[in-house]
């Protein structure tokens, strides 16, 4: 049975930093593309960054270029996202996300295994 379970959620100041994390099991964790999305109340939900199986290759929604840093540890069967400069409109609930294979567009449609989430708000 495939598990992701998403932790390091929080609440932060706007400005501030926070590291989220997914620790996978169950798959084959390291020919698997990892995906981070968000999503906040009302909204649907959106793609926020991922990474290749081996870590070569990484995506980026806009929104958090230059923000977040998406890394994986494929001996630790864990993905990480460093997350600064974190602002209000970054409030949400953040899944993590199991693909195969590595894609050029991430609809959540397209992924193969959710996590539960986990909560991050940032207070202004």
């Amino acid at each position: 049975q495939v598990q992701l379970v998403e932790s390091g959620g929080g609440l932060v100041q706007a400005g501030g930093s926070l590291r989220i994390s997914c620790v996978g099991s169950g798959l084959t964790y390291s020919t698997y593309a990892m995906g981070w999305f968000r999503q906040a109340p009302g909204k649907e939900r959106e793609f926020v960054a991922a990474i290749s199986s081996l870590s070569l290759s990484t995506n980026y929604a806009h929104s958090v270029k230059g923000r977040f840093t998406i890394s994986r540890d494929n001996a630790k069967m864990t993905m990480y996202l460093q997350m600064r400069s974190l602002k209000p409109e970054d409030t949400a609930v953040y899944y993590c996300a199991a693909r195969r294979p590595y894609g050029t567009s991430w609809p959540p449609g397209a992924m193969d295994y959710w996590g539960e989430g986990t909560q991050v708000t940032v207070s202004s």
